[in-house]
């Protein structure tokens, strides 16, 4: 599911809440510049953009880190700590474009005024993960660090556009071969599909970075042939109400779709009540609130629209501590 600029479809007008996409490929000049180091050593990074740029709603980060340290966030398992989290940004407003924030340089971000679905899961996961280091190494570099982690191929941003993965696909594989995650759909009854995507390639014009970088079109080919490659299974939405209750709090959950120019159309995080499972997302749905919400059961929400074929599961695991 790539997060796309400018659709010119109706996926396209879905996708582009997945935010933007920025920067030019191989920018050798941009360096990860280190920035005050953790105890063990390892550093953070300087990010490659302005703060104002690059991390939005310091407030309300603010905020968050003070009401986790009051709760004790920290010392919940982390599926019950990313649902946690998640609930606490529910109500923000649903935002497209959230990662445009340049024509060229990419670097990792992060926007608590406004998500979309992508990033309303991604910040939800990464958040958690930060606050199980000490207080004070809780920053904006840290969550930055823990963004960049999940966001980008072998977890390492260099500067440029095509380091960022495009789609949950290569993001469950990258995840999961780096030892962060598990894609638990094969075991809960995945049936294979396979999909020639193209989606990046083919409407090049929609997206703000390609658009800016149109020689960066032919290696976006090479990155979405190396997707359709990837094994994939889904769970067909008929068989979802089967399986729900085996699905667990904070796992990703991507909804396949039946658009052949790629595997997935939206993506949220499950919340446990009872003996079901509740859909938890950023929705651009104006009957909804436009903002970030608790919806119904997952095998409810697929049956509201007929393009969703049915679902996808990557079950989250902890991160490298920082110290």
């Amino acid at each position: 599911m790539p997060r796309s600029a400018t659709p010119p479809s109706s996926r396209r007008r879905f996708l582009h809440t997945l935010g933007g996409i920025g920067s030019g490929f191989f920018l050798t000049q941009c360096k990860t510049v280190p920035t005050e180091s953790t105890s063990t050593g390892a550093p953070l990074s300087k990010p490659r953009l302005p703060w104002p740029v690059v991390f939005k709603g310091e407030a309300r980060f603010s905020k968050l880190c003070e009401r986790a340290r009051k709760e004790n966030w920290a010392n919940l398992p982390i599926p019950t700590r990313t649902v946690t989290v998640g609930k606490a940004l529910c109500g923000t407003p649903y935002g497209n474009y959230t990662l445009e924030i340049d024509d060229k340089i990419e670097s990792p971000s992060v926007n608590f005024d406004m998500l979309d679905c992508w990033t309303f899961y991604e910040t939800s996961l990464a958040f958690s993960r930060m606050i199980r280091n000490q207080p004070h190494l809780w920053s904006r570099e840290a969550l930055l660090h823990y963004i960049e982690l999940e966001r980008y191929r072998n977890g390492v941003c260099n500067g440029s556009y095509l380091s960022r993965m495009h789609h949950l696909e290569e993001v469950f594989a990258d995840n999961q071969r780096r030892g962060l995650g598990t894609n638990v759909t094969p075991s809960l009854g995945g049936v294979p599909v396979r999909r020639n995507v193209r989606e990046m390639q083919s409407a090049w014009k929609s997206y703000r970075y390609l658009r800016a970088n149109p020689d960066l079109v032919p290696q976006m080919a090479k990155v979405e042939a190396r997707v359709s490659a990837l094994p994939v299974t889904y769970i067909p939405r008929s068989k979802v109400a089967g399986i729900e209750s085996r699905l667990q709090d904070g796992d990703v959950l991507a909804v396949a779709s039946q658009d052949p120019s790629g595997y997935t159309s939206h993506v949220g995080l499950a919340l446990r009540d009872g003996k079901n499972c509740r859909f938890m997302h950023a929705t651009s749905s104006r009957s909804k609130g436009r903002c970030c919400v608790v919806d119904t059961r997952i095998s409810g929400y697929l049956q509201e629209k007929g393009s969703n074929m049915g679902l996808i599961i990557f079950r989250p695991t902890e991160a490298p501590l920082l110290a």
